[in-house]
């Protein structure tokens, strides 16, 4: 059986509904080695979803967040014959505060590259789908980026100051070239969030694998042009790897070279 969108997004709404909102506003959240929050939601859902996915493709393993960096590793030394990357609670914070943004995450990956992609908000029922020369979709319905026009004066960027090097941190405070900045928490919905149109310009300093290996995908299938880069020297970072990278993306291509000129970044190879 070769996997599919419509089947992922129906694991992920199962998932939903067993774990994900029976224990929102319930749960208490703990702290993981590197400060991050987990709660028996995330390690539930993931469990649910590493059977089902193991049942139905035995021969693809599954990397997910709440594992060992050891585990982790092995998996993606490994993955030449496929790799499911799982992050089966993005925004844990945000779920355990009651903040509305969170989500679950799933890729398939071959070859080193995301080839399929669901995230599920299981808020507002919205699930993203796509698949590498596909397109992608909203529950099941194309989508597309927006932009009102190139100036980056009349754009929405959602940003996470949080961990941005120094040096792009004081150019964005410093003069802002964009119109207003949003955060929402959860890294997955902030990719589907720009495939939809519904802010134009993305920033976000530190990202792992399982945050972006489906966001990106539906982003860029949507339409919209990103690139991830080395934190410290803000070089392209191709290729697997469990390291943390800088996220910069944009409604479209004019617009992503745009913004990385107001941060002062050179341009990088898509």
């Amino acid at each position: 059986m070769t996997p599919e969108p419509i089947q992922m997004a129906r694991l992920l709404r199962e998932t939903a509904a067993k774990f994900v909102m029976p224990g929102w506003h319930q749960v208490r959240a703990r702290h993981k080695a590197d400060g991050s929050f987990v709660t028996e939601t995330d390690i539930a859902s993931q469990r649910h979803i590493a059977e089902s996915l193991g049942r139905a493709f035995p021969d693809i393993p599954l990397l997910g967040e709440e594992m060992t960096p050891d585990e982790q590793a092995r998996l993606i030394n490994e993955s030449e014959r496929g790799l499911w990357v799982l992050d089966p609670l993005d925004g844990t914070s945000n779920y355990a505060g009651g903040f509305p943004a969170f989500s679950i995450s799933l890729a398939l990956i071959e070859k080193g590259q995301p080839v399929l992609g669901a995230i599920l908000d299981p808020v507002r029922d919205e699930c993203f789908t796509a698949a590498r020369g596909r397109g992608a979709c909203l529950n099941e319905a194309p989508i597309r980026p927006f932009a009102p026009n190139p100036a980056l004066r009349d754009c929405l960027a959602v940003i996470d100051f949080k961990r941005l090097p120094p040096d792009t941190l004081a150019k964005l405070l410093g003069k802002p070239c964009f119109a207003s900045q949003r955060n929402l928490g959860s890294v997955a919905l902030e990719w589907c969030w720009l495939a939809a149109g519904r802010f134009q310009l993305y920033l976000h300093g530190g990202q792992k694998l399982w945050d972006y290996a489906a966001g990106r995908l539906i982003a860029e299938e949507a339409g919209a042009a990103a690139r991830h880069l080395t934190p410290d020297r803000l070089t392209p970072s191709p290729g697997l790897s469990l390291d943390s990278r800088l996220a910069i993306a944009a409604a479209n291509e004019e617009l992503l070279h745009a913004w990385l000129a107001c941060l002062g970044i050179e341009p990088p190879a898509p």
